[in-house]
């Protein structure tokens, strides 16, 4: 068995794994399966691996790519400045090498806040939106205990600094712990490792400052013409449920909600974010 957490975590996966050169930035990607094409965006400090408990089933019905981000994961760091048009040309370049037409493009947290700004300046480009407990719908405002958990993790990123955020992050922390058995170790690990280097910090700040903690304009909502699902988990702390059910009422966005998770419904709850998922692709 392989000794380092990615390894760890990727064993058994039914993926391959790649690097692109996207936008001058080396990029690690996921890959398996056929049918039409689904993108897959993470959150900040996160990695495509964090779609695990969901891959393997929806990779029985479509051709998925996860990649993971600049900064994040396997994935090289943006060098020079941090722009939105340079993470969109990021975006734009993954979609065009690996999907022979428009894919769906889910985004969660974060990803979710890059994946609608695509979809509000080149929609062209997608077939569907899928927007997982997304950041950017307004400006980011998390309950006070999440908001000083998360500083306080990014500031001094130990075992219980991770732990007592993702006791916020997790509607249950212990069953999702059982449920993952020893790959919550491996988890945390990989959680850990490159939160402690100063590229990912840099680059998961530059990030959220662009695409995670302002609000996007309501007029470049109202410009997404591609169909857009929004999938919440009905506990979550960092972006309230009630924040969804508003776009959803004024953009007309159809909103599922998942019992019994917090804002990683796919890690969480992967049957019921898979049925969801599903629905919203037009797929059983």
């Amino acid at each position: 068995m392989p000794q380092d957490p990615r390894s760890r975590l990727l064993a058994g996966l039914p993926v391959t794994e790649r690097r692109l050169q996207l936008n001058g930035i080396a990029t690690a990607i996921l890959e398996a399966g056929d049918g039409s094409s689904v993108v897959l965006l993470h959150g900040p400090g996160g990695y495509a691996l964090n779609w695990l408990r969901v891959i393997p089933d929806l990779v029985t019905s479509h051709r998925v790519i996860a990649p993971d981000l600049p900064g994040h994961g396997a994935s090289d760091p943006i060098e020079g400045p941090h722009d939105v048009k340079r993470m969109l040309d990021w975006l734009g370049a993954l979609i065009e090498c690996t999907s022979p037409a428009a894919p769906a493009l889910v985004g969660q947290t974060l990803g979710g806040g890059i994946a609608t700004r695509l979809a509000a300046e080149r929609g062209d480009a997608l077939s569907r939106l899928v927007l997982v407990d997304t950041l950017g719908l307004v400006p980011f405002q998390p309950e006070p205990d999440f908001g000083h958990a998360l500083t306080e993790h990014v500031a001094r990123p130990t075992e219980a600094t991770h732990d007592r955020l993702w006791s916020l992050c997790a509607f249950d922390l212990d069953a999702l712990r059982e449920r993952l058995g020893p790959r919550w170790e491996w988890i945390r690990a990989y959680n850990l490792e490159p939160a402690r280097t100063p590229a990912l910090l840099t680059t998961q700040q530059a990030l959220m400052e662009q695409f995670g903690m302002p609000a996007i304009p309501r007029a470049d909502l109202r410009r997404i013409e591609v169909p857009t699902t929004l999938i919440w988990g009905r506990h979550d702390r960092a972006t309230p449920l009630p924040i969804a059910q508003a776009a959803s009422a004024d953009l007309g966005w159809p909103l599922r909600v998942i019992e019994n998770a917090a804002d990683d419904p796919p890690l969480e709850q992967p049957e019921a974010f898979l049925k969801a998922l599903r629905s919203a692709l037009g797929s059983n």
